[in-house]
């Protein structure tokens, strides 16, 4: 039996589903279907990363912030979640709590220009800042 508000399915339906959302382009659905599935199985790092990314596309950034600050505090060795982790803390304006994670991320992948180019980004913004103090 279904209980309202919940989407049909289980929780692997959901996490696919989300995971179709996010592909097609619908972040915004993929973040509330994979909400529901986190609800259900908060440890599973699948479902927490896929809903990590769909909050950041989604403009979610806070939320984004949250779910991947929890994929590095279980895991300070994933190099993706301390690369969201950067990306979701920069574009709230956090960028000096942003910039250790994104070289974290670099340091543990440094063939990833994506990552790099982040990082960039970030420090030089933070020197942009501070010359205009």
């Amino acid at each position: 039996m279904e209980q309202a508000g919940r989407p049909a399915g289980e929780v692997y339906d959901w996490y696919r589903r989300g995971l179709d959302l996010l592909a097609s382009g619908d972040a915004a659905a993929a973040a509330q279907v994979l909400g529901h599935a986190h609800a259900v199985e908060p440890g599973s790092k699948a479902i927490r990363e896929a809903l990590a990314r769909a909050q950041f596309n989604s403009r979610q950034y806070s939320d984004s912030a949250r779910t991947f600050e929890s994929l590095v505090a279980d895991n300070p060795a994933d190099d993706y979640a301390h690369f969201g982790l950067g990306l979701a803390l920069s574009r709230i304006g956090q960028h000096r709590e942003a910039a250790p994670h994104l070289a974290m991320a670099v340091a543990m992948r440094p063939s990833s220009k994506h990552y790099a180019n982040a990082l960039r980004q970030v420090r030089a913004t933070l020197r942009a800042r501070e010359e205009m103090e």
